[in-house]
């Protein structure tokens, strides 16, 4: 027996060595006390824009117009620095989808046959980074005995980007569908001459995320929380519609014969019939969509989140054994 314990010994040296380096590397991305935390959310996200919406007259800031056979799923990581238990910083980037439909609407003859009559639709993935002040109030509150229970409502706001690409659906004459960008068939004017208040948006925004949230700790190192959270933007075209309609002759001067063509299908869509997709119309300045709202989105995430410091502490308290 004795000549395998040198290998033992040797065994749980190595042992001692990952495991030291492992509590090492965790404490080189962290601060004292359990400062920093991970985590990950998943949730619905809903779009507050011009197309879709419910009865009466469309507003993208109300909850009202929001359409639950659209909502899709958001999923997202974050990471948060706490310089105090009370106040934190979040770095957080999120990927999900948008989507409008003006066919959904359910008519009830007001000020929402309008849109519906209209017919228009998009979609659109999105991509959003952003950073944001997270400030818990009511640890303010509370007698300090470990996170384990602990309930911690909490409010943020910050800044962020996004990136989006509307597109609506094409059918083309062979009787094929495709969705197609919208941007650069520019169906509102954007760039002609003929219109020179209206420059061609970029793809690439800037937003103002603001919510509420609350985390319950399950453990003192690990917690699960929801939050919703609401995206303001600086945009009127995440969905591609913002103002009114342009002579449709146009197309052919700027566009290329396939945009042109496709343009001539989607900027407008009353009574669109699959089957005669060559039917051309010549709209002038009508309303398309309501230029004194930007668009909107927001999410509701649960949230499952570690704190890493609080981690490297209990692999500390692990100990080698002793051989004698």
């Amino acid at each position: 027996m004795r000549t395998i314990v040198p290998g033992v010994r040797t065994l749980v040296l190595i042992s001692c060595f990952f495991l030291l380096t492992a509590t090492a590397n965790s404490q080189s991305i962290t601060t004292g006390n359990g400062k920093v935390e991970i985590g990950l959310g998943i949730g619905p996200l809903f779009f507050l824009g011009d197309l879709g919406g419910n009865s009466g007259v469309g507003q993208s800031t109300w909850l009202k117009d929001v359409q639950f056979p659209l909502v899709n799923l958001s999923k997202g990581l974050y990471l948060n620095i706490y310089p105090a238990e009370w106040i934190g910083f979040r770095l957080a980037v999120n990927h999900g989808r948008l989507e409008g439909y003006d066919s959904t609407i359910k008519g009830k003859g007001g000020d929402e046959e309008f849109r519906r009559q209209r017919n228009l639709q998009f979609r659109s993935s999105l991509l959003e980074g952003y950073a944001a002040l997270e400030i818990s109030p009511t640890v303010f509150l509370e007698k300090y005995d470990g996170l384990l229970g602990k309930i911690r409502p909490y409010g943020l706001i910050g800044v962020g980007v996004f990136h989006f690409n509307p597109k609506g659906q094409y059918f083309a004459p062979n009787g094929s569908s495709s969705w197609v960008a919208l941007q650069p068939l520019r169906l509102e004017g954007q760039g002609f001459a003929e219109y020179p208040d209206r420059k061609p948006y970029s793809l690439t925004q800037l937003e103002v995320p603001a919510g509420f949230g609350a985390k319950f700790y399950i453990k003192e190192n690990m917690f699960i929380g929801l939050e919703v959270l609401h995206r303001q933007t600086f945009t009127d075209y995440v969905d591609d519609v913002s103002t009114t309609n342009i002579n449709s002759t146009l197309f052919a001067k700027y566009l290329t014969p396939d945009q042109a063509t496709m343009a001539n299908q989607l900027y407008y869509r009353q009574n669109f019939d699959p089957t005669n997709v060559t039917q051309t119309r010549v709209l002038l300045d009508n309303q398309r969509g309501d230029p004194t709202q930007n668009d909107a989105f927001f999410s509701t995430i649960l949230r499952l989140g570690w704190r890493l410091n609080q981690m490297s502490n209990e692999l500390r308290q692990l100990r080698c054994p002793a051989f004698y």
